[in-house]
């Protein structure tokens, strides 16, 4: 693989994490305290469709606060009806999920029509960072990305500090391992909960927006095409971790990049072959996880 060729797989590679370690990190902070949310996929959808509605009427920035605004709300409502409403948490998240995805496809046809939003939408252009975007090949890999990769970047310190040194971190923590015992520490178990999985919704709609915005640069009925789900065993593969989830997110997206790789090197594979592995990567993590449990002792259970 020559320098520029390199260069293409590794930028195509983060580019393609950055919505991966949204969700994932936010996912994160929602397991940690007991949760386990499905519906990110639908946050992440809606994060996609909103965004493209308000970048479209107001710029890029009315497009990323939409998406967000959006990811909140369908977090909140999967909070008020798993969490309040102490509903099985799958169930929950799929109905949100399946909600998200019909309520979505409607509006994109009452708004762009059949023909969908074509590539009329504002996108975000890499920015290179001075003295750091010319260090040979990994300036320009991480360092010439659009402002939400570095948003991410951001992220994954901030998570770390929330979840390990804030004493939030530790209300969520002891809700996720141990939801009676906190509770009987004084810890409103439930108020912490549905915080939590804001948070996750605030994440997984930046997501959205960011795979809107920054990587496709269009809307189209369910673009999210599973990674939701994904973000969910990335979270496991990273062991619940900031760090671990973004070295885990980088391997999900170069695994999704392959395809740019083997189609720039002009092999006569079917680039469509290369599309399924992230999602057979999904599936062996997910097995290997459920042998190797590893989360919060109270993952899915009400409290």
């Amino acid at each position: 693989m020559n320098a520029a060729l390199a260069v293409a797989f590794g930028t195509a590679s983060i580019r393609v994490a950055t919505p991966l370690v949204l969700a994932a990190i936010g996912e994160a902070i929602a397991e940690r305290s007991g949760v386990i949310n499905l519906g990110i996929e639908g946050g992440m959808l809606a994060g996609a469709f909103a965004a493209a509605v308000g970048a479209t009427h107001g710029g890029l920035m009315a497009g990323v606060v939409a998406g967000t605004l959006a990811g909140i709300v369908v977090a909140f409502v999967f909070g008020a009806i798993a969490v309040w409403g102490r509903t099985d948490q799958i169930i929950s998240g799929m109905a949100v999920t399946l909600a998200a995805t019909g309520l979505t496809g409607l509006l994109a046809r009452r708004v762009w029509g059949v023909a969908g939003a074509g590539l009329s939408i504002p996108t975000m252009k890499a920015i290179a960072v001075p003295a750091l975007a010319t260090i040979p090949i990994v300036g320009p890999i991480f360092f010439n990305q659009p402002a939400i990769t570095y948003l991410a970047y951001l992220m994954i310190p901030l998570a770390g500090w929330l979840l390990f040194r804030s004493r939030f971190g530790l209300e969520v923590r002891a809700s996720g391992e141990g939801p009676a015992a906190a509770a009987a520490c004084g810890v409103a178990v439930a108020r912490v909960r549905i915080t939590a999985v804001v948070i996750g919704g605030l994440c997984a709609g930046l997501a959205g927006a960011s795979l809107v915005l920054a990587e496709v640069g269009t809307f189209s009925e369910q673009m999210t095409a599973g990674r939701g789900f994904i973000a969910i065993a990335i979270v496991a593969l990273g062991r619940w971790n900031p760090v671990g989830i973004a070295v885990a997110s980088l391997v999900f997206g170069a695994a999704t990049a392959t395809q740019y790789l083997f189609q720039a090197a002009g092999t006569s594979v079917p680039y469509q072959l290369f599309l399924v592995l992230p999602y057979l990567l999904a599936l062996a993590v997910m097995a290997i996880a459920t042998r190797r449990h590893g989360g919060p002792a109270g993952l899915g259970q009400t409290h």
